[in-house]
């Protein structure tokens, strides 16, 4: 970048008012509210041009106060979810929702910080090259959301490559490196921008690093014939595969009700009635109820009698969200387990396969430190206190072999990966979005789990309590989407593919070759 003359002082009301336009920026561009997706594009153009001439200190300050605004955006039903929905005070909800979003802007801090000490150790600022930024921008910011999936057990919410889930034909290359290598992406063009506006004086871009600029733009046409070779490929293929035809009933239950003993046998009767419905419509192989569809151990209630006799009348097989639990005796001493679990009942009306999730939600299914955090027990008794799974097994309904994610789990890659790695020719995401409200969770939780679908190149069957529900097919593209808080029931074909992808084989090697570059980067760029 072309910034090389002597630098006044930048008023800090005018860097925060760049970082919050870039806050901005990205709000508008995310799925949600607006989701104008386009915008992602130039969202990060004006934190970079900021951060490109503040000291690190200063830099790290906006990238905080940007990262707030926006994740604040981005999480704000969390205060639901506690208050509403947890029995928490609503003191304690939004003072939650402000901790998680200033470790999400910790994050943007660290971007800013660093992109700033490479900018004064590579001499950017004095030389005025263009190189800097553009190699190490995409590789920071990767780097960072990466540690981010992982580090305190994960929370990699609506990573920026998300926000194109709308746009398959731009993220077939997910099935290389995952939803990190869009991100990428994305932030190299939001860098390309940012370089061609700072560098408005055309000789010394050129003489400065002008062909890691033609090399950036050479990678994004590969990128980009890649997705579009991809797309065409697998438009070919899919409606050549093996075809099973799957259903989904959408219950609309209250979440304030859900669990109430007097509320019970009408839920069970709505998803009984919505299921009828769709076996007298359409021939299926399998029906999928949401999570937790079952309020009650269905081992332990009389209603389950119901369910069961259904599936035997009708000859059909069923998968649904129920609690299950385990009860042990070690040394002595009663022990119970309860998992939140997946329920495969065959048509003879037999328990045929359980799955239990394994990424539980921190403060939503088990409580970290329960014993130092008193105050909250209200959560604990509302949401319950469950135990993690283990097994990555598919459950089989004849030629289906469905790896199942649970709620919270289709935001973690490396989940569906590995139950695809297991044998599974189909992802079925099963979850309760009743306590996200009319909010925009329920679109960015359905953007994530859409990317898992491409990634692994898995027909991708979502069941929600009340909404989004609907079928992603391999490529990405949406079908039969459900709207918000209605009952619906519906069917479609999925195709069943058995093929691995590379991404599935080799998992998040670019994710973490990015985290693992950046000291060598800010080590070898040094001021010279």
């Amino acid at each position: 970048m072309n910034i090389s003359r002597p630098r006044p002082r930048i008023p800090r009301l005018f860097s925060s008012a760049v970082a919050a336009c870039s806050a901005l920026l990205l709000f508008l561009g995310m799925p949600g509210i607006f989701g104008w997706w386009p915008l992602l594009f130039i969202a990060l153009v004006p934190l970079l041009l900021m951060v490109a001439k503040l000291a690190p200190r200063r830099a790290a300050c906006m990238g905080m106060f940007c990262g707030l605004l926006y994740s604040i955006s981005l999480i704000y039903w969390i205060v639901i979810v506690l208050g509403r929905y947890g029995g928490l005070p609503i003191w304690i909800s939004v003072a939650g929702m402000a901790m998680l979003a200033l470790y999400m802007a910790a994050y943007f801090a660290f971007f800013c910080l660093l992109l700033s000490v490479f900018a004064a150790r590579s001499g950017m600022r004095a030389s005025g090259r263009l190189s800097g930024f553009l190699l190490a921008a995409p590789v920071l910011w990767v780097g960072l959301d990466y540690l981010r999936g992982f580090l305190f057990s994960g929370f990699p919410w609506m990573d920026l490559g998300y926000g194109l889930y709308r746009q398959p034909m731009l993220i077939q290359a997910a099935d290389l490196a995952g939803h990190h290598l869009i991100t990428f992406a994305l932030v190299l063009v939001n860098t390309l921008i940012a370089c061609v506006i700072a560098g408005r004086s055309g000789e010394r871009r050129v003489n400065n690093g002008g062909w890691l600029f033609v090399a950036s733009c050479v990678f994004l046409l590969v990128l980009c014939g890649y997705s579009f070779e991809r797309y065409q490929h697998y438009r070919t293929i899919i409606p050549l595969a093996e075809q099973a035809v799957v259903s989904v009933a959408q219950g609309n239950i209250a979440q304030d009700e859900k669990w109430t003993p007097a509320k019970k046998q009408e839920t069970v009767a709505t998803y009984l009635a919505l299921s009828e419905k769709i076996v007298h419509e359409n021939r299926t192989d399998l029906i999928i109820w949401p999570e937790t569809a079952l309020p009650f151990f269905p081992g332990y209630d009389v209603l389950m009698g119901r369910v069961l006799d259904f599936v035997r009348a009708e000859k059909v097989t069923l998968l649904t969200g129920a609690p299950s639990v385990e009860i042990h005796v070690q040394e002595g001493k009663r022990k119970v387990d309860t998992f939140n679990s997946a329920v495969l009942i065959s048509a003879e009306g037999r328990l045929a396969g359980r799955y239990d999730k394994q990424h539980l939600v921190p403060f939503g299914e088990y409580v970290p430190l329960r014993s130092y955090l008193p105050f909250l027990e209200p959560l604990v008794v509302s949401v319950g206190d469950f135990t993690p799974g283990s097994s990555f097994e598919s459950l089989q309904a004849g030629r289906i072999k469905a790896g199942v994610l649970i709620c919270f789990e289709a935001i973690f890659p490396d989940i569906a990966r590995q139950e695809v790695s297991e044998g599974s020719n189909l992802l079925v995401n099963i979850t309760n979005d009743a306590w996200y409200g009319r909010t925009s969770a329920p679109y960015q939780s359905f953007a994530m789990a859409a990317f898992r679908a491409v990634e692994n190149r898995r027909s991708l069957v979502r069941a929600a309590n009340t909404g989004l529900s609907g079928f992603v097919d391999p490529v990405g593209k949406i079908h039969l989407l459900s709207p918000l808080f209605h009952k619906a029931a519906i069917t479609s074909p999925v195709a069943l593919l058995e093929k691995k992808t590379f991404f599935t084989i080799a998992g998040h090697g670019f994710g973490a070759f990015c985290l693992f570059s950046i000291l060598p980067i800010l080590l070898v760029c040094r001021k010279k």
